[in-house]
């Protein structure tokens, strides 16, 4: 900045880096283009957005800040588990978690942050709804959205790894009251560009997870799928331009015939220690995107480009904790229509034997050998699926379970929301159905 002497500096497009750059660079005398400092500040400091959505009639999960594990355990108390829980002064969902109970709770305090009155880490109730998410352009007067994805993945697992549609499928009322939020929110905000708002559809009602003034990583994906050049929209409008000067009205636009499907892409095989189960905490290194005209068509391209392959036939190994036993049977089912076999660990396989499912058991590590590392390693698996226990560290059999699936290239699914979509493509791929080759011209238009 002291050699180039700009004119002034957009911070909206360098992720949560820049923004936090955006307060020292105003204080030394260097215009920030768009936003203001001071309702960037308004959106990132938890107090300040509390007053604000309060204010104007915006629902958020409720919780708040602890500097102690006493106060925490309070906190968990008084809105009840689960709750996630997170630093205060992170990014990328770094050291977040989803703590169930209180021992769960005294264990992430006591082994994973430092808390201190300097430190303190947040405890929001969390809800286990449909994460839903907007990018949208502000002149200050109107706002255009061009469009709404929803999440495959449920609200707990972090944006960038979460497999995301557009157009998002709802029903008219919750659409009109994002918009109507979206719209309070920029106004609010007073915001010049870009803007990217989180959302959960829980229990019939919609919550304000996080408002980011600044674009998102999302943005290329929706402007190549709506046609909407949302980086050149956005600039223009921090120099100056309104939105109708440029051609374009307030509101939602219109979805064209297309599905668009974000899928994450991670680098599991070469990051050798990273646990592959997918939470808070941002993992993924990049994404791609898959465009038919039906969701499961889509995801298929996208899964293929992410270098994720999609099995329709062999052994599933199945390792489920107790608390998503329930939820994984008709998955399960419906994988074993679908041809495939099963082979899973004592717990889970006693559950799918008395619901009517053919398994193979198999030890757990710590029953020793053959156990189930033992299988994977010899080949013997195809398809993995495998949710967390709440244990931590690398001791645990679903740890050693999701590295030694990586390093062979099986797939690992620790989200069940995952596991359904895949199980739709299974099911399309199997009926014969073939996918739309689209031609850039067909896709331009």
């Amino acid at each position: 900045v002291e050699l180039e002497k700009p004119e002034g500096v957009i911070v909206q497009f360098g992720g949560q880096t820049a923004i936090n750059l955006a307060g020292p660079l105003a204080e030394n005398g260097v215009k920030i283009l768009g936003t203001s400092v001071d309702k960037i500040d308004e959106a990132e400091d938890r107090e300040r957005f509390e007053r604000l959505v309060n204010r104007l009639g915006i629902p958020v999960p409720p919780g708040r800040g602890a500097t102690s594990l006493d106060e925490a355990l309070a906190i968990a108390r008084e809105i009840g588990f689960p709750v996630l829980v997170r630093p205060s002064y992170v990014l990328g969902g770094r050291a977040m978690e989803i703590v169930y109970n209180e021992d769960e709770l005294a264990s992430y305090v006591e082994s994973a942050v430092a808390v201190s009155s300097h430190h303190p880490i947040l405890v929001d109730k969390y809800f286990q709804g449909q994460e839903l998410e907007v990018d949208a352009i502000s002149d200050g007067e109107d706002i255009v959205i061009p469009g709404i994805m929803e999440h495959i993945e449920r609200a707990g697992v972090h944006s960038g790894d979460s497999i995301a549609v557009y157009p998002a499928r709802l029903e008219d009322e919750v659409r009109d009251k994002i918009i109507n939020y979206t719209r309070k929110l920029a106004h609010a905000l007073e915001i010049r560009g870009l803007l990217n708002i989180q959302f959960v559809y829980y229990q019939g009602d919609i919550y304000v997870l996080e408002v980011n003034p600044r674009a998102s990583r999302t943005v290329p994906y929706l402007s190549k799928i709506t046609g909407i050049p949302m980086v050149g929209l956005g600039t223009r409008v921090m120099l100056g331009k309104t939105l109708k000067e440029m051609g374009y009205r307030s509101g939602l636009v219109e979805p064209n015939s297309l599905v668009a499907v974000k899928v994450p892409v991670f680098s599991f095989g070469k990051l050798t220690e990273v646990d592959t189960f997918l939470g808070p905490e941002m993992k993924s290194t990049g994404e791609v995107m898959g465009v038919d005209y039906s969701v499961p068509r889509a995801l298929y391209k996208g899964l293929l480009a992410a270098g994720c392959s999609v099995p329709l036939s062999g052994t599933v190994l199945v390792t489920i904790a107790d608390r998503d036993k329930e939820e994984v049977l008709p998955i399960v089912v419906g994988l074993k229509e679908m041809g495939l076999r099963f082979v899973a660990t004592t717990g889970t396989a006693r559950f799918l034997r008395a619901h009517g499912v053919e398994v193979e058991e198999v030890n757990k590590i710590e029953s020793g050998s053959p156990h189930v590392v033992d299988l994977i390693n010899s080949g013997k698996i195809d398809f993995v699926i495998n949710t967390h226990s709440g244990g931590r560290g690398a001791v645990k059999d679903g740890y050693q379970i999701r590295r030694a699936a990586v390093e062979h290239g099986i797939p690992c699914l620790t989200s069940l929301d995952t596991a359904r979509a895949m199980l739709d493509c299974i099911s399309f791929l199997k009926s014969g159905q073939e996918s739309a080759l689209l031609s850039l011209d067909e896709y331009t238009n």
